[in-house]
């Protein structure tokens, strides 16, 4: 039987199938023609397990209709048969497929995406090569601009980069004096391992940049800080205003580091409860008489030795530049108070003349013999002060003093004898002999503190220190004082601040 020929009619019924448009289909010519109704039941039953059959396998997603030619869109839409054994539309996409289990990935696939991932990897650690290279071209050769665009791309490479990535950039630029700032302070505030490249090396890094680091990293960052080859006292200030005992130690230590006066009088402060800081403050250049004698007052035998030995000078140009002055002081009646307090502590005579012919006890050594008898009581202790050339405050900071030390330089500065350091020992009822015997040790080191020291080199301590404790002993210090604040240098001079540290917490030396 010859096929039919093709026609606009049968034509369109190639491209609709049962009004449906969903999926498109092509219905055979064969199956176009009119058939019995147990002969199509038939055709479905057969076509039927094909459909099932396909609907095992991964559904293909729908794909847009194919453009049709232009002929077949202005074909008419001809009806199909109901009878035509074509699979229903309806009932294929009813079906659901069965579902696939997870693809296994195979040790080859996994290789690849960690060769991928090693690749990128190298990729990346090239081209924080290659910039860092950039960055480091002589400045004869590259224009500022384009190292600081260099450096801004590499700052957005490293930003998720591995810290061995970081770590290697650090090394390269520590030492470019023209590295950009704004990379190389990011390093700085890396974790330790990479920060500590830049901190304690690069010279690019300025004063401003190290405080500005130093305020918001932790404390081993700022012991890379403080181990710089130089540090100055700016950055110093501010490391030293968190007080931690190794970074504070760490700068002591280092002689390229420079102290201002504001770190000075905070060491010294808490030098009191942290015994290890005298022994560094004494080796500081920068240390002031202030700030050594002061420290004695709570410094260990060894310490109290090397501060008479670096502040127990002479006065002697002192003493020479202001002879004249005396005369003049005596014919205005010593009516300014700063004057005869300056003056005081520059005279070369330590006794006090008319407060010894005001006595009741005649002289300083009788007062003294009373006392080795009678022990020693706050009427003698006034007595001997005030014969002494010093104020009552001064007399009892030295007497009352564990140490000792300050008893050498009481005797020796009027011109005592040696034997009346161990009288005044006695009179405070402190052993003069040991289980041997012998004399105890802690007098024997008394006795050497007064064999070691001139006369006049122990005026001048013992000059300053009266002056220092009690010239600026006013209300207002004395309130301080009282609630354990340190009064401020420029508001009330270096005198103020060594009265409260001595006589503020004497509990603790």
């Amino acid at each position: 039987m010859r096929a039919p020929q093709a026609t606009p009619q049968n034509m369109g019924q190639e491209s609709r199938v049962d009004g449906q448009g969903d999926v498109p289909a092509r219905v055979p010519q064969a199956q176009m023609q009119p058939q019995s109704q147990p002969q199509a039941q038939i055709n479905m039953q057969q076509a039927q397990p094909q459909v099932q059959q396909s609907h095992s396998l991964p559904q293909p997603q729908a794909q847009p209709y194919p453009p049709q030619s232009p002929s077949a869109q202005h074909m008419p839409a001809q009806h199909v048969p109901a009878s035509a054994s074509v699979p229903h539309a309806a009932s294929v996409q009813t079906q659901t497929a069965p579902q696939m289990p997870a693809p296994q990935h195979s040790a080859t696939d996994v290789l690849r995406a960690t060769a991928d991932l090693d690749e990128a990897s190298d990729i990346r650690r090239a081209l924080a090569k290659r910039l860092s290279d950039v960055i480091c071209i002589p400045s004869s050769q590259l224009a500022p601009q384009e190292r600081h665009m260099a450096g801004d791309v590499l700052v957005e490479l490293l930003r998720d980069a591995d810290i061995d990535l970081r770590e290697s950039v650090a090394k390269r630029l520590v030492m470019l004096n023209e590295a950009p700032r704004t990379i190389l302070v990011i390093l700085a505030k890396d974790d330790i391992r990479v920060a500590r490249h830049v901190l304690e090396k690069s010279k690019s890094l300025t004063d401003s940049d190290l405080i500005q680091i130093s305020k918001k990293v932790s404390s081993e960052h700022r012991m890379m800080i403080a181990q710089r080859r130089v540090v100055s006292d700016a950055v110093s200030d501010s490391l030293v205003q968190f007080l931690e005992e190794d970074v504070v130690e760490t700068l002591l230590k280092n002689k390229g580091a420079a102290f201002s006066e504001t770190a000075l009088q905070r060491i010294l402060t808490v030098s009191r409860q942290h015994k290890a800081y005298i022994k560094l403050l004494i080796k500081r250049e920068e240390l002031r008489p202030s700030h050594g004698l002061t420290m004695f007052w709570w410094a260990g035998g060894d310490d109290r030795r090397k501060i008479l030995t670096r502040f127990g000078v002479t006065r002697s140009v002192l003493q020479e530049s202001c002879h004249d002055l005396y005369p003049r002081a005596a014919k205005d009646g010593w009516s300014d108070a700063g004057v005869r307090k300056a003056l005081q502590f520059i005279e070369r005579r330590q006794r006090n003349r008319a407060a010894i012919d005001r006595s009741s006890y005649g002289s300083l050594e009788a007062a003294i013999d009373l006392a080795e008898a009678n022990g020693i009581s706050r009427d003698l202790t006034e007595e001997i002060s005030y014969m002494a050339g010093v104020k009552p405050a001064t007399g009892a900071q030295i007497l009352t003093d564990r140490g000792g030390e300050g008893l050498a330089i009481l005797c020796k500065a009027p011109g005592l004898k040696r034997e009346h350091v161990e009288k005044i020992w006695r009179a405070l009822r402190r052993p003069v002999h040991d289980v041997d015997g012998e004399m105890h040790p802690d007098l024997a080191r008394v006795m050497r503190t007064y064999d070691s020291i001139s006369t006049d080199k122990a005026q001048t301590v013992l000059r300053y220190w009266n002056w220092s404790l009690t010239s600026s002993l006013n209300a207002e210090v004395l309130r301080h004082i009282r609630d354990g604040v340190i009064p401020k240098e420029e508001d009330f001079g270096a005198a103020a601040i060594t009265a409260a540290l001595v006589f503020g917490n004497r509990s603790n030396t």
